[in-house]
């Protein structure tokens, strides 16, 4: 896999002006934050790359097929720097709060809904080689990918599972991928570290033509008509934790590389 490397994305700018309110008193200092498109320290052109990330995560930005090609360099330095870690921790951080906090009745049937991709693991090794989602997505060379098993664990998300298997949460997978591709996906999960779950959910074959909203949403309600709880759901795309039955409460890991409806 590709050496990731750690590239600053924001710096902050010492204050050289004071807004005109105070506040007891004291002056509240303005602090710049200049957006850079690598290393180098240049200001991006034509483009605010971190506001239409902004907008893709609070999913006002919607249907897009490829990340704008301006903002390539950004997503790529995102993706493998510190603050895709650091954001991502924020979110299991208050997930694992969440499900500290309730009282499991032991009943075998409190559940945590995980997706795989970029939400359990990680195929970044997969997009650094194709564009960082400026390519058109490709599903051969992307099952290809899948099928060597060797996308690493998002670090975050692991220790999310292991958290809620030690509360006493049954785990269930809840997946895009198809069922063809079961074999791989089970020995991948395995491997990085996913060694236990109650279900692992792909999609048949009957379900090929349906948006993954509509698919999450009915394998969800079969889970609920099984007697299952859903009291937690995490995924990166918001047609994870959109729809119905989406579980007691929802976690938006990030993902500017691409758009499921």
């Amino acid at each position: 896999m590709e050496k990731l490397l750690v590239l600053l994305l924001f710096t902050t700018i010492p204050a050289t002006c004071h807004v005109s309110s105070f506040h007891g008193g004291i002056p509240l200092p303005i602090h710049l934050l200049r957006p850079q498109s690598g290393s180098g320290g240049h200001l991006l052109e034509g483009i605010s790359c971190d506001s239409w990330r902004l907008a893709v995560e609070t999913n006002s930005v919607r249907n897009w097929k490829t990340v704008p090609v301006q903002c390539k360099d950004y997503v790529g330095h995102y993706m493998l720097g510190h603050l895709y870690r650091k954001d991502s921790k924020t979110v299991t951080d208050e997930a694992a709060k969440y499900a500290q906090s309730l009282n499991l009745t032991g009943d075998g049937k409190e559940t945590w809904v995980f997706d795989i991709d970029e939400t359990t693991l990680s195929n970044l090794p997969y997009y650094a080689r194709h564009g960082f989602g400026a390519q058109p997505y490709d599903p051969k060379l992307f099952g290809e990918w899948v099928d060597t098993g060797k996308a690493p664990a998002l670090p975050e998300t692991l220790k999310l599972y292991k958290k809620v298997i030690s509360l006493g949460f049954k785990v269930v997978f809840l997946t895009g991928r198809s069922e063809a591709r079961r074999k791989s996906t089970k020995t991948n999960l395995k491997r990085v570290g996913y060694h236990t779950w109650e279900k692992l959910i792909l999609r048949g074959a009957s379900e090929s033509n349906t948006t993954a909203v509509v698919f999450k949403t009915n394998r969800r309600k079969k889970l609920e008509q099984q007697g299952y709880k859903i009291l937690g759901n995490i995924g990166d795309e918001w047609s994870d934790i959109l729809g119905t039955n989406t579980g007691s409460r929802t976690f938006k890991l990030p993902d500017p590389m691409y758009y499921i409806s």
